[in-house]
């Protein structure tokens, strides 16, 4: 991408936000905001992304978040994306459902169900997974490809599934053969610079 089209995204998409920090980049020509959208410094975001509240709700993603192609966001009540956490392409957070249980009434009329979804700094989620409303999920947590996350993860786990359960954790009792193979890599190749941290 030439840097008068990176400025002209740039231009045409920060006017979307409430509020946007510096040096993002919007590399997608499509990405649709409504309400109350909050982005830090240094995040990246692709194309056909979905970032919409209503009610008093309101989405933010701090600094250096990354949301990949075809996301959605919608928030009626908080959702945060932590610094550094990155989201895979399709994944879909949303803080709210209808109210199904404890009446037949059809599912349009009855009212909002509205918990906060909070993501930890430094967090993966796979490709094609739902983060479900009232979750809280840690620093650091990794999130396997086509989860559906109901329940609070901790920091540094692994989980996968749908509904997506307890696989491991990243640093604790992680197999000699998998540790072995960690630190080969970690020695050979070590861990990459972020170029972005240079400018804070």
């Amino acid at each position: 991408m030439n840097t008068f089209v990176r400025r002209y995204r740039y231009w045409k998409n920060s006017r979307k936000f409430t509020k946007v920090g510096k040096k993002c980049r919007f590399y997608g020509a499509d990405i649709e905001v409504e309400g109350n959208v909050e982005v830090g410094d240094y995040v990246h975001m692709r194309e056909h992304i979905i970032l919409r509240t209503r009610y008093d709700g309101k989405i933010v993603l701090k600094d250096r978040s990354m949301v990949s192609w075809y996301c959605i966001i919608e928030s009626g009540g908080y959702v945060e994306i932590g610094e550094n956490t990155a989201l895979a392409e399709h994944v879909i957070i949303r803080d709210g459902t209808h109210l199904i249980y404890g009446t037949k009434e059809h599912w349009r009329f009855t009212p909002h169900i509205i918990k906060p979804v909070i993501i930890g700094p430094n967090a993966w989620i796979g490709s094609r997974s739902y983060i479900n409303y009232g979750v809280t999920i840690g620093e650091g947590a990794v999130i396997g490809v086509g989860s559906i996350v109901t329940k609070n993860v901790g920091p540094y786990e692994v989980w996968a599934g749908a509904p997506a359960r307890y696989v491991a954790h990243r640093t604790d009792d992680v197999p000699p053969q998998k540790l072995a193979e960690a630190q080969e890599l970690l020695a050979k190749h070590g861990v990459r610079p972020d170029r972005r941290m240079e400018d804070l």
